[in-house]
């Protein structure tokens, strides 16, 4: 197995941050600094930042309605952190990032693969939010969104864009630039007044009150993978 498989596979942190840690010299493997492309055999002892790194752990799948003034971080020295709100007994960490001015569904692992599934671009995996504005939008506004609009000098990808009332839309997106909708709004003379993200892919918000969290149900923690994979996460 290769080496960051397994340090993802343990919980430690997603296979990207893996690789991370081994570029900077942060895992050792039988006491020798490890190479990235390192293999890992049956009896090797693999450490980073000196922390023995076990076999693979229960996967968990955690379903947050995370609040605004939280940071999606698991560095423990920032205050209100995503990883002291949850207050996991085991180490997990988010799948991706919510803005800290923005609310709503965000999932939480321990499953290295799942992280780098969702994250890649090109899977096209959708994520819903519910967009309030400043000012009643108009039908053009929706539909210049909904066919992209120029932000950092490139086009977004064509979205759905679905109105709710006067100053709420629904938006439906399978690109996750850093704070799209946000600037996406503010180029088309908006202000975003409120962001709320209601579903990822299969998963949905539901009625998951604000700070509070769930693990998910085997259904949908099989359903973020395209392989048939049925998990079984703890408290169900």
């Amino acid at each position: 197995m290769r080496l960051n498989k397994y340090i993802s596979e343990s919980g430690r942190c997603s296979r990207r941050e893996a690789d991370k840690c081994i570029e900077a010299g942060r895992v050792t493997l039988n006491g020798v600094r490890a190479a990235l492309g390192t293999r890992v055999s049956g009896g090797d002892e693999v450490r980073v930042d000196g922390e023995l790194i076990g076999a693979k752990k229960k996967q968990i799948y955690i379903a947050l309605n995370k609040p605004m003034g939280i940071t999606c971080t698991t560095e423990p020295h920032v205050k209100g952190n995503i990883i002291d709100l949850v207050g996991h007994s085991d180490r997990i960490f988010p799948i991706g990032r919510l803005d800290k001015d923005s609310e709503g569904l965000i999932l939480l692992t321990n499953d290295g693969d799942i992280v780098n599934e969702l994250l890649r671009s090109e899977n096209n995996h959708e994520k819903e939010y519910m967009v309030a504005v400043n000012r009643p939008v108009t039908d053009l506004a929706l539909s210049m969104m909904a066919s992209g609009v120029k932000i950092a000098g490139a086009i977004t990808k064509p979205c759905k864009v679905i109105r709710h009332d006067r100053e709420t839309f629904r938006m439906i997106l399978t690109q996750g630039l850093n704070r799209q909708i946000r600037r996406m709004c503010s180029a088309l003379g908006y202000r975003v007044r409120r962001l709320q993200r209601v579903r990822i892919r299969n998963i949905h918000l539901g009625d998951l009150g604000l700070g509070e969290w769930r693990y998910l149900t085997d259904v949908e923690a099989a359903g973020l993978l395209p392989r048939s994979r049925a998990p079984e996460s703890p408290g169900r």
